[in-house]
């Protein structure tokens, strides 16, 4: 008897009985038994298996079986340096995630430069930025990246983006990469190439770059200019764009929202064209959203969409399929960088100069201006009256919007009841609101278009205002809740692919699925608990962040099972002893399997699981 047949006759690692298995390619989801070998789906059963010598054996009758989910956006570069188990999207299901999205990443800045790039922009505390990039960076290119990241007992899998930021910011100087009347030299063009090379050579799926003007910087050198990419001329995107395109990999960008027409020229150049030897450019744009501000213009991104891929474009839009609800404590919220008062505030670090700022009749007077505003392009929607206090020393407030508050304080102006409560209490104002995703027949819209992408959690970022790790289960509960009312959107089979199978295909990572031979990164999920819990927030203090209270989800009887490679990483509501001591997860190189899978078992394989009671294919 050859090798290969004895190492199939040996006992399953793990079995998990009668589950509805879902493969992660849209195909329909049946009740399964299925064996797991040496960290890879071995057996898919309609039989049950041998158990016998099998040390795990898990009932999951009446629960779901899927593929660990993919989240595409996550700002989790400075966190996995000292906290690799990334354990707040691991205990959701979340198996794979990427890293270097809005042209931020660690790969080639000092630590001064990361913190000034991170801690504004996505609202991570400086200093602990720095902190953990000084400590822990043995790495001085793309390649020694990934092998850092490779050494540390990785959670999840991890695949990346290459960040337009930190190379502009690497080759030309925090200052000079962010003045206006400063063009790369050719030498330092021809170096930012090499750096994207060599960073695709090293398995990045691509880089991501940031035209948003209301993302500034943090630090003292360059307070409140906006990132390094935004200062990217034609040219020079233009020479990037074309290495991606060879490449054949992905460019992340985030729009001017200012500046509709930037959205137009980045779908634009998605296209291919054929008869001149050009393929289309994979493009994934931030971010499909229904906004508040603006409620048409997500039927104008939607149309887009369909319109360039019609044209040979490859063109995806990312979308998060929850309602945008954001918290902040007092004015530190990034929508107010998106106009200029809101931008004042918070240039200022110091809250004896926030609160002069604030007392100001002048600045008082041009704040209600800029909220006044109506028909400037906008994320936020600027209405005061739709902003929850949700804590407050002061306890008559609580439950009031700011613009109640203004009425029960003699007709008080909304920018001027909000200004008072914030020099009065300063972040111990804590409020609510939501900015886009509140129309549910919307949502169930754009979770069906083929041009877009289920994604922009932001992981890892905003710390205090926002909390989407558990999107991919809302979603299923939005899926499930429309079946049992008769009002179908998507199918659960198409659903849990959106977040798996389709997007590992399309970044070209091995994930994603749960057929034979594939790794097994699995979640179970019980369908019953896909209920309202999972639109609750709760706070965490996080470790990496000097016990920062961080916004987060609970729904631990959601999802009881939690495998990485393999091994157990997360069940029955806690980390199992493997997560954050082991490496379970590894560095996910675009463009490359570690092995086929297997759709039809080879005769060796169908005799084996015949003796453990499998079928064989057709029986």
């Amino acid at each position: 008897m050859s090798q290969s047949t004895l190492r199939e006759m040996r006992p399953f690692d793990t079995v998990i009985r009668r589950a509805r298995w879902f493969d992660g390619t849209g195909a329909p989801s049946e009740v399964r038994d299925v064996g797991l070998r040496n960290g890879r789906v071995e057996s898919v059963s309609a039989q049950p298996l041998d158990t016998t010598g099998c040390p795990d054996v898990v009932d999951a009758d009446g629960l779901w079986l899927l593929p660990g989910m993919i989240d595409i956006h996550t700002h989790y570069d400075v966190e996995v340096l000292q906290g690799p188990a990334l354990v707040e999207s691991l205990r959701h299901g979340v198996t794979t995630v990427l890293l270097g999205s809005c042209s931020l990443s660690t790969v080639h800045v000092d630590s001064v430069d990361a913190g000034d790039l991170f801690g504004r922009v996505e609202a991570i505390p400086r200093q602990h930025v720095i902190e953990h990039v000084q400590e822990q960076k043995t790495w001085h290119d793309a390649a020694s990246y990934v092998e850092a990241l490779e050494r540390l007992p990785l959670g999840p899998n991890l695949a990346a983006f290459l960040g337009h930021s930190d190379v502009r910011t690497a080759t030309m100087g925090l200052d000079r990469a962010t003045r206006d009347d400063v063009v790369p030299t050719e030498s330092e063009l021809r170096r930012m190439e090499q750096m994207l090379e060599s960073a695709l050579a090293a398995g990045f799926v691509g880089m991501s770059a940031q035209q948003l003007l209301f993302d500034k910087l943090d630090g003292d050198l360059c307070r409140s200019r906006t990132l390094p990419s935004t200062f990217a001329r034609s040219r020079e995107m233009r020479r990037l764009r074309s290495i991606l395109r060879r490449r054949d990999r992905v460019l992340q960008a985030g729009p001017d929202a200012s500046h509709p027409h930037t959205i137009l020229v980045q779908a634009l150049h998605s296209i291919g064209l054929p008869r001149l030897g050009r393929r289309p450019l994979r493009t994934s744009l931030l971010s499909a959203a229904d906004l508040k501000a603006i409620p048409f213009v997500i039927h104008l991104m939607r149309g887009l969409a369909g319109t360039v891929n019609r044209l040979g474009a490859d063109f995806r839009w990312q979308h998060l399929p929850v309602p945008f609800e954001v918290y902040a404590d007092g004015v530190d919220l990034v929508i107010f960088e998106e106009f200029g008062t809101g931008a004042a505030a918070l240039h200022l670090s110091e809250k004896i100069a926030r609160d002069e700022l604030m007392r100001d009749p002048a600045y008082r007077a041009a704040f209600r201006k800029d909220y006044e505003a109506k028909y400037s392009p906008r994320v936020w929607h600027r209405d005061f009256f739709d902003a929850e206090i949700v804590a407050c020393p002061d306890a008559d407030v609580v439950g009031k919007s700011f613009g109640q508050v203004g009425v029960e304080r003699g007709g008080q102006h909304p920018v001027d009841a909000f200004l008072d409560l914030v020099i009065e209490h300063g972040t111990a104002v804590r409020w609510r609101t939501t900015i886009s995703g509140h129309r549910p027949q919307v949502l169930r819209k754009i979770a069906a278009e083929k041009g877009v992408q289920m994604g922009f959690s932001d992981a890892g970022a905003h710390l205090r205002n926002m909390a989407f790790y558990n999107f991919g289960l809302r979603l299923l509960k939005h899926v499930r809740d429309a079946e049992r009312a008769g009002e179908p959107f998507l199918t659960m089979e198409r659903a849990v692919h959106r977040m798996t199978g389709e997007l590992a295909d399309w970044y070209g990572i091995d994930a994603g699925h749960l057929r034979l031979g594939d790794r097994a990164d699995l979640m179970l999920v019980d369908p019953e608990r896909l209920d309202d819990s999972l639109e609750e927030y709760a706070e965490e203090p996080c470790a990496q962040y000097g016990g920062l209270s961080r916004m987060v989800n609970r729904n631990d009887a959601t999802v009881p099972l939690v495998m990485v490679g393999g091994r157990a990483v997360w069940r029955d509501g806690a980390a199992t002893e493997a997560l954050g001591q082991e490496r379970t997860g590894r560095f996910l190189r675009a463009g490359t399997r570690s092995a086929e899978p297997r759709t039809t078992p080879s005769a060796q394989v169908q005799q084996a699981q015949a003796r453990m009671g499998a079928p064989t294919p057709g029986g």
